[in-house]
């Protein structure tokens, strides 16, 4: 009877063990996805009017949640709405941005991804 009891308790340890791995892995890795500009020097660096900074915002925020979401999904999933949202992030930043702010925000968003995104 104390085999079966110490069995069963090493069983549960060993379990309770890995799935606290798994859960803080999981976090770290939605971490690694988020993109946050600061867009006092975005909107310096690009020139933004008012209208423009609250769009680009906006935009900005539905670019982090789409790569947050993204980043919880499947492993084969995941490249596919990357891609999506970056994307949707650009065709919406090309209706805000004139030419050349758009040129100077594609600059960016590329280093940024390349840092951020496409190491990982």
């Amino acid at each position: 009877m104390k085999k079966i009891v110490l069995t069963v308790v090493a069983a549960m340890t060993m379990t309770f063990g890995y799935a606290k791995t798994q859960n803080t892995t999981a976090v770290k890795n939605v971490d690694n996805y988020g993109i946050t500009f600061d867009m006092r020097r975005l909107a310096v660096t690009l020139d933004l009017t008012d209208y423009q900074m609250e769009a680009v915002q906006v935009i900005s925020d539905n670019l982090n949640e789409d790569l947050t979401s993204a980043a919880t999904a499947r492993r084969f999933d995941r490249h596919a709405l990357i891609n999506k949202a970056i994307r949707k992030d650009v065709q919406n930043m090309r209706n805000v941005l004139n030419d050349k702010q758009y040129e100077t925000y594609m600059k960016l968003l590329g280093a940024t991804l390349q840092n951020r995104i496409i190491r990982r």
